[in-house]
C-alpha cells in the first residue's frame, strides 16, 4: 500500500510542477517579457515572426495529463511527464539523455513555445496562432478508451470553443493562420467520418473545420496541404554546445565495426516483406561464414577487413527499446550503415536515431523520409546523406542488400557521413531553457516553427488573392 501512495505522490508533484509551469496565463505574460522563461532577452527582428499563443481551457491540454495511467491498451504515460515531458534521465548523473516518448511532443512543444521570442498577446498583431491543444494524448480516448465509438467527434469540441472564445482571432483568416503539434502519425487522425461502424484513428484531420489550420505530424500523409511532418523525438536534449559538441566528437570518432545494423521488430511471418527479407539475408549471411573477421576473405573483401561484423540485429519486439536508448544508440554507433524498412507506417523514430548516431540511414521507399520531412532534411539532398534500394528489388528480386552496400567507395561513406552530421542539430529537440550559445544553432523546434510560419504566410497570401 505504501507503495501505491509513493507512486501517486510523484505523480501527483509531476503534475502540480506542470500546472505551475504550463499555466497558460503565463502565455500572455511572455508576450511583454518573453524571457521570463529562459528565451533570448535581445530577440532579433520579429519581422514576420510574431506568434500568439491561444488560451485554451485546461481540458484540452493538462488536464489530459491527469488521466495517463487510465489507457491500458496504450501504455502508462505517467513516467514520462517528467521533465517537461523529455522523461526521466537515463541515469542520475546524465546531463543530456532521457527516456523520451514520442508522445510527449506535444509537451515538449508547448514548453518550448513559451520561451519563444517573439511573441504577442495580440492576435491581430500575430503572424501565426499556436494551439496548444495535445491532440495526441486526448486521441487515446478515442483509441483505446470509453469513446472508441465516437472517433468523428475528436476535435469538434475544440472547434466549438475556437468560435466561441476570442471569435475574431479564428474568424480573422478562419483558421489558416492557426497551427498545432500532434504527437501521432497523421493517419492515426484520418479516418473518414462516415465509416461505420469505425474502424482505426480519429477523424480530426478529415473534419472540414479544422482542413484550413496547419497540423505539424510525426508522420504526413502526401496529399493534404496542411500537414506536414516534423522528426520523432530522440532520447538526445542538450542543455548547452558543449554537450552538443561533445557527441558530435564521439560520433565522428567511433569505430563502425559493423556494415549494416537493422533496429526493430517484426520480420517473422511468413509473408514476404522488407523486413522478413532483412532478417533471413543477415542471419544467411552469418550462418554461411561468408565473413571471417578484419583482414579474412570470403565472399565479401569490405573494404580490406575494415568490419568485423556483417550485420547485426537489435530485437525491439514489443516495445523493449522505445525507452532504453541504451540499448540500440551503441550498436548504431558502431555501425555504418542503419536499415530502416517501413512498418505499420512509412517512417519509424529509430531513423532520427540513426542519424544522431552518425549511422548512415537506408531507405526502402521515397515516403520513409524523403516526401515527409522537407523543411528538416531537403527533398534533393537525401543522396548527400543517405542510401535508397528500393524494397521491390529486395524482396521480389532477390537484390541483396550487403552486395549495394559493399559496393559503395569508402571515400563516398566518409562523404556520406560527414554530410549526415551536418544534420544532427537540426534532428535534435534540444533542452527548454538551453543556453544562449546553443540556440545559435538551430534545432528541430526551430526549423518547424520557421517552417510553420512561411507556410502560413504564403497560405494567407493565396487566400488574400482569391
Amino acid at each position: 500500500m505504501a507503495c501505491k501512495y509513493d507512486t501517486l505522490f510523484i505523480i501527483c508533484a509531476q503534475l502540480c510542477s506542470f500546472l505551475l509551469l504550463l499555466d497558460l496565463a503565463v502565455c500572455q505574460k511572455l508576450s511583454t517579457h518573453p524571457h521570463q522563461l529562459g528565451s533570448d532577452p535581445n530577440p532579433s527582428d520579429c519581422t514576420d515572426r510574431w506568434i500568439h499563443i491561444r488560451r485554451l481551457p485546461p481540458r484540452f491540454n493538462l488536464d489530459l495529463l491527469a488521466n495517463c495511467s487510465e489507457y491500458p491498451l496504450s501504455g502508462d504515460f505517467c513516467p514520462y511527464l517528467a521533465n517537461h515531458g523529455l522523461g526521466q534521465k537515463t541515469h542520475n548523473r546524465s546531463h543530456s539523455w532521457y527516456r523520451t516518448d514520442p508522445l510527449m511532443l506535444e509537451l515538449v512543444f508547448h514548453r518550448r513555445m513559451l520561451e519563444y521570442p517573439c511573441l504577442t498577446s495580440d492576435p491581430a498583431a500575430a503572424d501565426a496562432v499556436y494551439l496548444p491543444y495535445y491532440a495526441g494524448i486526448d486521441s487515446l480516448r478515442y483509441l483505446y478508451g470509453p469513446d472508441v465509438n465516437s472517433s468523428a467527434d475528436h476535435g469538434l469540441e475544440l472547434f466549438r470553443f475556437l468560435q466561441r472564445d476570442e471569435t475574431g482571432a479564428w474568424r480573422r483568416h478562419m483558421g489558416h493562420d492557426h497551427f498545432l503539434v500532434m504527437a501521432r502519425p497523421a493517419w492515426d487522425f484520418s479516418q473518414p467520418p462516415s465509416n461505420d461502424p469505425p474502424i482505426w484513428g480519429t477523424s480530426f484531420l478529415e473534419l472540414p473545420e479544422f482542413f484550413n489550420v496547419t497540423a505539424l505530424t510525426v508522420e504526413s500523409r502526401a496529399w493534404p496541404w496542411q500537414e506536414q511532418a516534423v522528426p520523432y523525438p530522440t532520447s538526445f536534449h542538450p542543455p548547452n554546445l558543449s554537450f552538443l559538441e561533445a557527441w558530435l566528437q564521439r560520433v565522428r570518432r567511433s569505430r563502425r565495426a559493423t556494415l549494416m545494423l537493422f533496429v526493430g521488430g517484426g520480420g517473422v511471418s511468413a509473408t514476404p516483406n522488407i523486413r522478413r527479407s532483412i532478417r533471413n539475408e543477415c542471419e544467411n549471411a552469418t550462418a554461411a561464414g561468408n565473413f571471417t573477421g578484419p583482414g579474412g576473405g570470403g565472399e565479401y573483401g569490405f573494404y580490406g577487413g575494415e568490419y568485423s561484423s556483417l550485420c547485426s540485429i537489435v530485437d525491439c519486439s514489443n516495445g523493449i527499446c522505445e525507452h532504453d536508448p541504451i540499448l540500440f544508440m551503441k550498436p548504431m554507433l558502431q555501425a555504418s550503415f542503419c536499415l530502416q524498412p517501413p512498418g505499420d507506417t512509412p517512417t519509424r523514430r529509430s531513423t532520427f536515431d540513426s542519424i544522431l548516431a552518425g549511422c548512415i540511414p537506408v531507405f526502402f521507399e521515397d515516403q520513409s523520409a524523403k516526401s515527409q520531412y522537407t523543411w528538416h532534411l531537403p527533398e534533393d539532398r537525401y543522396e548527400e546523406f543517405s542510401v535508397t534500394i528500393p524494397k521491390e528489388e529486395v524482396v521480389f528480386k532477390g537484390l541483396r542488400i550487403l552486395d549495394v552496400l559493399n559496393s559503395i567507395p569508402r571515400a563516398k561513406v566518409r562523404r556520406l557521413r560527414e554530410k549526415l552530421m551536418e544534420f544532427i542539430p537540426s534532428v535534435v529537440y534540444r533542452k527548454h531553457g538551453s543556453s544562449m550559445s546553443l540556440r545559435t544553432k538551430k534545432d528541430a523546434f526551430d526549423i518547424a516553427v520557421e517552417g510553420t510560419l512561411r507556410r502560413i504566410k504564403s497560405r494567407l497570401e493565396e487566400v488574400s488573392a482569391q
